[in-house]
């Protein structure tokens, strides 16, 4: 098939199990081709001669017919043949072919005799020179490179288009029939059900708002919201995620920001989570039921539907700019007062495409996601990216209910489990060794990784779990570790496609500021004190950047380290003092119970730090102790300590620090009796 658009013939190199059956025979009259092991040393002399004499080659870099959506193993030896006969890498991205029925991807699907196939073929590029020393370092980073490469041409070559579209596409690709998405009532949708929820939801959406307006969506973790989030925008309408556990001050601060007049959630789920003193303080906006808005859903409504849009979605609907928003997300709680931050349909799909480059899974896999949507890692990462690649999803509403979701897992049979470090270390404690028998990728994003919780989880279930990096602002994924690409205490290396400057930062003598830049940054900020107006993003960098706040360390194999927070430094006796660094030897000291750190201000004295623990027994001592054993210096083992039952947590499992800040000068902190969690609460079916 290449061989149709290439100026002239080339040799297509292939591995010897795949030339084998009579399709190989029939196939192999009609292209120049030799059988060769890239495993082989010899091999590579042998494709350095045929450079050399002129020869255009075909090589499939993971050395076998592909059986993932996403990249392979890389052989070093294709890369090292591009080095030594100092010729370019053409990077040509082929998509279709996977799901036919000659394709090897593993899962229960609509596979098509002739599918539509596109190819890509990106510029031309040099493996970029080695500064290795050993022979087997430079072969390491010879394939690092090409995998590099051809990860980068990989998000390249994706097709720009909206959430909905992308739904058609899936729908298209694994057939209506194929079941996508289950959650807590029981029922597993299919792609066809999921699409005519989408479309009721877009025609609905159209009388409950103008065109490009902000609409609060307040729901669980349910098939409903998913179909809700991309049916609104299908319309036109911009789904604006809202936190319903940050509190009714922070959600009435959102929606000011947003500039948001109508807000749709479900009764039984505010009756459930008891959240009508949240209602009640959105008083300036319109309140939707989803249970009044199926009573709306008339008979003409019906008629067009089942007689039209079900069978012809993409004429039903005008059709939406991929630049434009496609949700809003606000940030988690970090700051005072909570901002708007407005992602593009491109944007969302980029940080897919940014992540299958690099994470092996197929329709045989299924996703388990207890982290609600309204957090960008929920969203993108556990939600829409199974959703529109074809991979079963189970949506369980809430993440705190630590023995429940192990036993999810293993009913379920899922083979994927997202979480924070926190939720991790619950699930691991609480479940039964055989509970992720099924599991084969842990990820843990949204908070640093806790060691103790990765031994435990490699001890006890044999997993090893990959820590991630990213931002809301990043839809959110910036790095991550991978199962080829993984350092421990790392957070792995950036996606392909992220451009990244480290700023120098006073006082700090290792990393300095992150700033990026990539196709999955956000279109900009919505702010309280200018409602509805979107501010680009722009750093000192420049325009269109944007300064993530955190510190981080870059290795010379490109693998990311997050020191901390630049508001979370304390300067002590002349020195910058990271309170991660404080948390992590509290954490190395009393690894069974929770830790925050906050920086304390006391007059005539400057700076100083304070550990909130919910270990009565912990003292300095044992700081001490730790922070020895872990090599730390003294200034990080924390000044004060203070018990506390509990610590403030937010929905996405972070530690609530705005919450934490209001404790501070008290002699014996305690906190108040917290409000029902409304993630606590299973949702009604």
């Amino acid at each position: 098939m290449l061989g149709l658009f290439l100026p002239r013939r080339p040799i297509v190199i292939l591995a010897p199990e795949d030339v084998q059956g009579g399709l190989y025979r029939f196939l192999s009259y009609f292209f120049v081709h030799r059988v060769l092991d890239l495993s082989e040393p010899a091999t590579v002399k042998i494709l350095v001669r045929l450079l050399a004499a002129g020869e255009l080659l075909v090589v499939f870099p993971q050395g076998r017919v592909t059986t993932t959506a996403s990249a392979m193993k890389f052989y070093p030896s294709v890369a090292v043949v591009a080095l030594h006969a100092a010729v370019s890498v053409i990077p040509c991205t082929l998509s279709g072919l996977l799901y036919s029925t000659h394709g090897l991807v593993p899962g229960h699907f609509a596979r098509r005799r002739f599918p539509q196939v596109t190819i890509r073929i990106d510029a031309a590029a040099r493996i970029p020179a080695l500064r290795s020393t050993s022979t087997r370092a430079k072969r390491r980073d010879a394939a690092d490179s090409l995998e590099a490469l051809m990860s980068a041409a990989a998000v390249r070559a994706r097709e720009r288009h909206t959430l909905f579209e992308g739904l058609l596409q899936a729908t298209s690709t694994f057939g209506r029939a194929h079941a996508i998405v289950e959650d807590v009532r029981g029922k597993c949708e299919t792609y066809g059900e999921l699409l005519r929820a989408t479309l009721a939801f877009s025609r609905l959406g159209r009388r409950l708002a103008a065109c490009d307006e902000n609409v609060g969506v307040m729901m669980p973790n349910l098939s409903t919201t998913v179909a809700m989030l991309i049916g609104l925008g299908a319309a036109r309408r911009v789904p604006a995620m809202l936190n319903y556990t940050s509190g009714a001050e922070a959600l009435r601060s959102a929606c000011v920001a947003a500039k948001i007049r109508t807000v749709i959630t479900s009764r039984k789920f505010v009756e459930a989570a008891r959240l009508y003193p949240v209602l009640d303080a959105l008083s300036d906006q319109r309140i939707v039921f989803v249970e009044d808005l199926k009573q709306q859903f008339g008979l003409r409504d019906k008629l067009w539907l089942l007689g039209w849009a079900r069978w012809h979605p993409r004429s039903a609907l005008e059709r939406a700019d991929p630049a434009s928003t496609a949700v809003v997300l606000f940030t988690s709680g970090s700051e005072a007062r909570p901002k708007g931050v407005a992602l593009s349909h491109d944007a969302v799909l980029a940080n897919i495409a940014q992540m299958r480059a690099l994470i092996d899974f197929s329709p045989a896999d299924k996703f388990l996601n207890a982290l609600p949507m309204f957090h960008s890692y929920g969203m993108t990462a556990c939600t829409l990216m199974p959703l529109l690649c074809g991979v079963g999803l189970y949506l369980y509403t809430s993440p705190l209910r630590y023995r429940v979701i192990p036993e999810i897992a293993y009913r379920r049979d899922c083979t994927f489990v997202f979480g924070t470090s926190t939720f991790l270390g619950k699930y691991g404690r609480e479940a039964d060794p055989l509970d992720f028998y099924r599991v084969r990728t842990v990820i843990s994003g949204a908070e640093k990784l806790n060691p103790e919780v990765a031994v435990l989880w490699h001890e006890k279930f044999g997993l090893r779990i990959l820590e991630g990096y990213g931002a809301t602002e990043c839809a959110p994924v910036l790095a991550l570790n991978t199962p080829r690409a993984y350092r421990l205490h790392a957070v792995g290396r950036f996606l392909p496609g992220v451009e990244y400057r480290v700023e120098p930062v006073e006082g700090i003598s290792r990393g300095g500021c992150l700033h990026v830049r990539g196709p999955n940054l956000m279109r900009g900020y919505f702010l309280y004190d200018d409602p509805g107006v979107l501010h680009p993003p722009r750093s000192s960098v420049g325009h269109g950047w944007y300064d993530t706040g955190d510190v981080i360390d870059v290795d010379r194999d490109g693998f990311v380290t997050v020191i901390g927070r630049i508001k979370r430094f304390a300067k002590i006796a002349g020195e910058m003092v990271a309170l991660d660094a404080v948390e992590r030897i509290a954490q190395h000291a009393s690894p069974d119970h929770r830790h925050a750190a906050a920086l304390e201000i006391i007059p005539g004295s400057g700076e100083s730090t304070v550990l909130f623990t919910t270990d009565p027994a912990l003292s300095r001592g044992a700081l001490q102790r730790s922070a020895k054993i872990l090599g730390s210096q003294d200034l990080a083992v924390a000044r004060r300590i203070e018990h506390v039952a509990e610590l403030p947590m937010l929905g996405s499992g972070k530690t609530d620090y705005v919450a934490l800040r209001t404790l501070m000068g008290k002699a014996r902190p305690r906190l108040v009796e917290p409000a029902p969690d409304a993630l606590n609460h299973a949702t009604p079916r």
